[in-house]
């Protein structure tokens, strides 16, 4: 049975019981900043569990895509070398949130794996909590044996969220892989090993955890249950080996057919390392991560580079892989996940430059290491300042080190390696933390538990009458305000103000009764649901159930719709002129400018960012109209709609299409909840103001519309007006005015040079005798800096034992000295003479030296100093 066919046989049942199929979320929690990755099936549903937030079905079911390969759960270290060790995999599971329990649990489990899938009853075993008589009573129930059902008392049979919260035992499924194969069944002294092993974990959350450490049971049990695919397709296929199932196997083979190398036992490793990698790499891609040298980025960074490595010992040392099996990956996993699809560019543009990038430090990195491993016992580790040189200079990971040295069975000596960590503390793991704001978040899902969802107006209207249904006032509801200039939030049944999301401003504006006038100052939206507006209170009193009417500053809200479709068009032209890899990375949609962030792996020319420009205001000319629908978010994106990459979405979408360039019925079609204009004429101008790199495959361009950027372009033209005047040349002769007087200053220029070396030859003849040394003392001003160096190093050719020339501008002074003389010391009479002048410190040697200090009128006195020196250094 394919992969693919196990993923729809579990779904499929879960849908005829009456669950709700929910799309995997993305390997970005939503809402949980606390988590690097999605790493189970559950979290998308955590705050259903904990009672935060109240689920729109009762029971689900999902096939969640998961990383666990940086933070609390890591498996990365020991990927390629255990049959079921994955930076990505997929969890099937089934869930219920008050509506069945342990019975129906138990019940599904066996009626799916026995009756539907037909394992057979002797090769299964299960494990429950030592003190839950009730499962081990369901599973005998169901017709299994006693002695094939195992009491476990220790934490591996029971499941806590955290130290608080929800809780409950587990019942685990083990499958028996057969006799050839080594290891013990769970809670005996030989467990472990890959004969019995754990396909599906069904947590019974029956309990509350309280700090002082009791329990209580929970008013509405539920159900949290966790399969891992790719270790069901391994039972299903007839292998204990998850990469001996038919998608590894094609990735693997792929790989083979591309790298020219036969798999052997010494090399199998490494191909199970490059599959599961191209896993990871390419989804966490395709869900909007980018490589960098912080949090998740990082995290993708390590596991790219991981594969290459893997990839050199393979002999494919030269060029690129992974970017080369994003195709397989797509043709093995593309229908179940159609955003590896959509990606594809994007993902491949962005493999390609990174691993080019490694591959020029790749080589000299394990040049090093051989060097440094060379002349070890075989039984020392790896210095840690070794790899902490690979990791700082060569851009390797220490498990990447750990992992070269696994081949050779040498250690790392990473407790020294943490120590030259602290020094700088670059990894972003060290300081991942959580928000600290969940006191906050839980407010405002008590609030929507109890209010529901905020009506938003403003599509249509800027002005409407609303009812107050709460008021926060410092983090808490309260039932009235009367305090005079207070700041507070307050939220309505209905509004016309936008909350800020999208990357668009919230509206600002006035509500008014007859008992109060309020300034809104700002506008939030919390949970995609709750609109909540940031106010103060000008005068009267407001208190909850008032009616008060809303009005938005429509002038500054006409900007921010001008804005905000400029950015949509900017997206597209971006697509058409760099390609379709531009993917939005980031933006803001202010009232009197936009910043739109993108993918791109490479600077963008004059030419491209004109075209650029040039497009987006073409279609602005054209002055099409902009078109919105509400639609089924699959339907949307088949349709063409741009979604984010990594974005969670509902089930209903609106989706705003504009512009024309008769190529296509609409120029630019995307998902969007934000304001926009009814045409795009109404944009009225587009205007670059910058355009930079911001990361690693990251640029930003930053513009302004309308009479913003009428504004920007009338002080463009009158600086062009000034420089003309000031220049004496009508405006179209004005670069070529700039290039002739650039020629003259580099004539100009080298006629000085060639002056002072005249006036340092001359100052050279005007040596004088102190004790027994020629010397030269000298202030100039404004001199060639490199010029007077040159000079300066020069004088072993002439008869000066010593010369020493102040150099002064401006504010700033600098002293060289250089000596031929044996018994003289450049560095030690600069730092002399720079002490005196009040400054510290030099650099250079015994023969030249040189430092600088601030304007000083002392430097008159260097005749002086400079024969107290020298007297002293003769006696």
């Amino acid at each position: 049975m394919k992969t693919t066919d196990i993923r729809k046989i579990f779904l499929n049942y879960f849908k005829k019981n009456e669950h709700e199929i929910v799309q995997s979320s993305p390997l970005i929690p939503h809402n949980d900043p606390s988590l690097m990755f999605t790493s189970a099936g559950m979290v998308q549903f955590k705050n259903f569990f904990t009672g935060i937030e109240t689920p729109k079905y009762n029971k689900a079911s999902t096939a969640q895509k998961c990383v666990r390969a940086g933070g609390k759960h890591n498996d990365l270290e020991n990927v390629g070398y255990t049959a079921r060790h994955h930076t990505f995999f997929e969890m099937l599971g089934n869930f219920s949130f008050g509506d069945y329990f342990k019975e129906k649990a138990i019940f599904y489990a066996w009626d799916l794996l026995v009756n539907e899938i037909k394992l057979p009853k002797e090769r299964l075993y299960f494990t429950v909590y030592h003190t839950d008589d009730e499962a081990f009573e369901l599973w005998k129930k169901l017709g299994v044996d006693p002695s094939r059902i195992i009491r476990i008392a220790t934490s591996d049979n029971f499941w806590s969220m955290g130290d608080t919260g929800p809780c409950g035992p587990c019942s685990e499924i083990f499958y028996d892989h057969g006799e050839s194969l080594e290891g013990g069944l769970p809670g005996t002294p030989t467990e472990g090993g890959d004969r019995f092993v754990e396909i599906w974990n069904l947590v019974f959350m029956q309990f509350e955890q309280h700090k002082d450490g009791s329990q209580t049971t929970l008013p509405n049990p539920s159900i949290d249950t966790g399969m891992g695919l790719e270790r069901f397709a391994a039972v299903l296929q007839n292998v204990h080996d998850n990469y001996d199932t038919d998608l590894f196997k094609n990735l693997i083979n792929d790989t083979q057919e591309l790298i020219g190398t036969k798999i052997t036992s010494d090399n199998k490793s490494s191909f199970k390392v490059i599959a599961d990698h191209l896993r990871s790499t390419s989804f966490l891609i395709a869900d909007g991560v980018m490589p960098s040298n912080e949090g998740r980025g990082y995290v993708l960074r390590r596991i790219i580079r991981r594969a290459m490595r893997h990839a050199n010992f393979l002999g494919h040392a030269k060029e690129p892989l992974l970017t080369k099996l994003v195709s397989s990956l797509i043709r093995e996993m593309g229908t179940a996940y159609p955003e590896l699809a959509r990606g594809n560019e994007l993902i491949t543009e962005t493999l390609k430059l990174e691993e080019s990038k490694f591959l020029e430090t790749l080589d000299r990195g394990l040049k090093l290491l051989n060097q440094e491993t060379h002349n070890l016992k075989a039984s020392d580790p790896l210095p840690g300042e070794v790899a902490f040189k690979l990791y700082d200079t060569y851009g390797f990971p220490l498990d990447l080190t750990c992992d070269i040295m696994r081949k050779e069975q040498r250690e790392v000596d990473t407790a020294r390696f943490d120590q030259e960590m602290e020094k700088q503390k670059q990894l972003a793991r060290a300081s991942w933390q959580g928000s600290g704001e969940q006191a906050t978040e839980n407010l405002w899902f008590d609030l929507h538990d109890k209010l529901g969802t905020t009506e938003f107006l403003g599509y249509t209207l800027t002005e409407s009458q609303a009812k107050i249904l709460a008021i926060i006032n410092k983090g808490q509801e309260t039932h009235a305000l009367n305090e005079i200039g207070a700041e507070f939030q307050f939220i309505t049944n209905q509004t016309p103000f936008y909350g800020e999301s999208g990357g668009q401003a919230g509206d600002v504006g006035l509500a008014l009764n007859d008992q109060a006038e309020i300034e809104i100052i700002g506008t939030k939206k919390q949970l995609n649901k709750l609109i909540v507006h940031q106010a103060i209170l000008k005068s009267g009193i407001i208190s909850i159930g008032d009616e008060i009417k809303l009005a938005v500053n429509t002038e500054r809200r006409d900007n921010l719709r001008k804005n905000h479709s400029a950015t949509h068009v900017l997206h597209a032209a971006l697509r058409k002129i760099l390609g379709n890899h531009v993917t939005q990375k980031g933006s803001l949609v202010a009232e009197d400018r936009l910043r739109f962030d993108f993918s791109h792996h490479k600077s963008i020319s004059k030419q491209e960012l004109e075209q650029i420009e040039f497009k987006v205001n073409q279609i602005i000319l054209n002055n099409s109209l902009v078109n919105t629908q509400v639609m089924n978010t699959e339907e949307a994106v088949q349709k063409g709609a741009m979604a984010l990459f990594g974005e969670k979405y509902d089930d209903q979408v609106r989706v705003v299409s504009m512009g024309s360039d008769h190529e296509n019925d609409h120029y630019s079609t995307e998902l969007c909840g934000g304001t926009h204009v009814h045409s795009t004429g109404e944009i009225g101008l587009f205007k670059i103001t910058s355009e930079s790199s911001i990361a690693s495959g990251i640029r930003r361009i930053e513009a302004v519309t309308g009479i913003n950027a009428l504004q920007f372009v009338q002080h463009q033209s009158k600086l062009l007006e000034q420089t003309s005047n000031n220049l004496k040349v009508p405006t179209d002769q004005i670069t070529s005015k700039i290039n002739s007087l650039q020629d003259e200053i580099k004539i100009q220029q080298k006629q000085i040079i060639s002056l002072q070396k005249e006036v340092l030859t001359f100052l050279s003849q005007a040596t004088k005798q102190v004790g027994s040394y020629k010397i030269l003392a000298a202030i100039v001003d404004k001199f060639d800096a490199k010029e007077l160096r040159k000079w300066a190093e020069q004088i072993e050719a002439t008869p000066i034992d010593l010369s020493i020339v102040i150099n002064t501008a401006d504010e700033k002074m600098s002293i060289l000295v250089s000596t031929a003389h044996s018994s003289l010391n450049a560095k030690n009479i600069a730092e002399e003479l720079i002490k005196e002048f009040g400054g510290s410190g030099c650099g250079g040697d015994v023969k030249l030296a040189q430092g600088g200090f601030s304007k000083t009128n002392k430097i008159n006195e260097l005749d002086k100093l400079l024969e107290k020196i020298l007297n002293r250094i003769a006696t």
